[in-house]
């Protein structure tokens, strides 16, 4: 199905039930659909026709959710960008989609305007706020010149709707063409598998740049549901607004979870209307899955491992037993953990034992899947093999089949010639109580080739790397030669907005630390 049919049949269902939130703006969903009409109408104007390209540089927010739309009812397809790119970074987005439109707002104003002068020839430009650059329409007035009917294009579900580019944790982001098909079993496999209910309401805090944040949205349009939205995440302002709300389910990344679970006005505030939590991004740590169902006994508590290229890999709702666990495949997945070697091209049949390392692939067949990278012939023949998605990701299985994700394939560290994973040095970093969050890389080293070294987010500066070192030696389950050889303190872990750790950064040099 495509997402416009179920846009349609919600209208049908409950067309008097409140769909959008966005600060003052309140919109059910009949009177949304007309905004997404009035959208696409507009665009159209501009010239936007089927299968272009249209780039947003947009936080979360009422035009975006609603261009989104909209350009789907031309058949068009939306290319949401982070909206803290840089010029460069913008420009290389607007240039390789060959964007008709850019759409940027305040947040994105200095970046988007420094851009505009690298943009292909024609390419629009519209503001979602007062005061516009010289040169570009506003949203506002685009829209309130045009009627409320429907376009009229004809819409298939194999029709291109979307385009997201990957984070770029190792170089230029790549695209990832999505077609409604995929988007819509995507959004389907999220509600069942989060246990969403008819008239769910979620907190749209998630950028709608990333999947998870758009995976979001279209599941409450497929449930009419409420979607709230949150330009930006502010703990105290999250507690304030579920509240008030009575928002029901939150999805978010582990590091937002912390912070929420250890913000000061949790406790003025009854939050007993969340009933279902999911995260994805990266793994929680077990006392952070303690906290988090102390604070909001949840009925469901689901990790979610996937991708931009293949939403779902996997799910975890046995977060107690396992709580670094991704679970067991999704209900359209396929997984195999197969060997790892730099020197050739491994096949899906070379499947590890249980209990090895290896690297994990997808199915293609899936219904979630996209089918190639836009314009990247280079990037398909990495990662596309046989029918299978080779994810990059190196794991494992447990001994019931369970799968634990060890890192990437290019973090692994390799020190006197033994085979380290950062995220298990992680996770024993993290048992630390004065340790807040670490990321770790192999840094070069002539003697041992690389050494370990950690970043650590210390909850007390009194933390000392001694201390650090004496509470690896004292773990049962972790050996000797896995210990850090060397600990940075720093403010922050950089990470994706998706909470991936972007080791280059740290290998940069790209960080703040307290010694600094």
């Amino acid at each position: 199905m495509d997402l416009i049919q179920r846009l349609a049949l919600s209208v049908l269902r409950y067309p008097e039930r409140e769909f959008l939130v966005d600060g003052a703006l309140r919109l059910t969903i009949t009177e949304w659909d007309r905004a997404v009409n009035r959208a696409a109408r507009g665009y159209r104007e501009l010239g936007v026709r089927r299968q272009d390209h249209v780039v947003l540089a947009l936080r979360n927010r009422g035009e975006l959710i609603t261009s989104w739309y909209g350009l789907m009812k031309l058949g068009a397809i939306a290319t949401p960008i982070n909206y803290r790119f840089s010029p460069g970074e913008i420009a290389y987005c607007v240039n390789d989609a060959e964007a008709k439109v850019f759409v940027f707002e305040d947040f994105s104003r200095e970046s988007g305007t420094r851009a505009a002068g690298d943009f292909p020839k024609g390419c629009r430009m519209v503001f979602c706020d007062a005061d516009p650059p010289e040169g570009c329409e506003t949203f506002s007035a685009l829209v309130e010149a045009q009627t409320d009917a429907a376009p009229g294009e004809s819409i298939a579900e194999d029709l291109v709707c979307l385009m997201l580019y990957t984070s770029g944790t190792t170089g230029r982001p790549k695209g990832v063409p999505r077609v409604h098909r995929a988007q819509d079993a995507s959004a389907l496999a999220q509600a069942v598998q989060c246990g969403y209910q008819l008239g769910e309401r979620t907190l749209g805090v998630m950028p709608l740049y990333h999947v998870m944040g758009i995976v979001s949205l279209m599941a409450m349009v497929m449930l009419n549901g409420g979607f709230i939205v949150m330009r930006g995440f502010d703990a105290e302002a999250v507690v304030e607004l579920v509240a008030r709300e009575k928002i029901s389910s939150l999805y978010l990344i582990p590091t937002l979870f912390h912070e929420l679970v250890h913000t000061r006005n949790l406790k003025d505030h009854d939050l007993s209307c969340v009933r279902r939590l999911a995260f994805a991004g990266a793994p929680m740590t077990g006392t952070l899955v303690e906290n988090v169902i102390g604070r909001f006994k949840p009925e469901v508590f689901t990790n979610h491992y996937g991708s931009t290229e293949i939403y779902t890999f996997s799910i975890n709702q046995n977060l107690r037993g396992k709580p670094s666990s991704a679970g067991r495949p999704g209900m359209n997945s396929n997984l195999r953990i197969v060997n790892v070697d730099p020197e050739r091209r491994v096949t899906p049949d070379e499947v590890v034992a249980r209990g090895e390392v290896g690297e994990i692939i997808a199915s293609l067949q899936s219904e979630e899947s996209f089918q190639s990278y836009w314009r990247r012939p280079d990037a398909d023949e990495k990662a596309l093999r046989h029918g299978w998605y080779f994810t990059g990701d190196m794991g494992y299985e447990d001994s019931e089949g369970d799968i634990y994700v060890s890192g990437r394939v290019d973090d692994m560290i390799i020190s006197g010639g033994e085979n380290i994973y950062p995220t298990e040095v992680e996770e024993v970093l993290t048992r630390h109580p004065l340790i807040v969050e670490s990321a770790v890389i192999g840094v070069e080293d002539p003697k041992w080739g690389q050494v370990v070294t950690a970043f650590v987010v210390p909850a007390e500066q009194s933390l000392t790397a001694e201390e650090i070192d004496r509470h690896c030696r004292e773990q049962a389950d972790f050996s000797d030669f896995k210990r850090p050889r060397r600990v940075i303190f720093v403010k922050k872990i950089p990470r994706t907005a998706s909470g991936k750790i972007l080791r280059r950064m740290l290998r940069a040099g790209e960080y703040e630390s307290y010694s600094s």
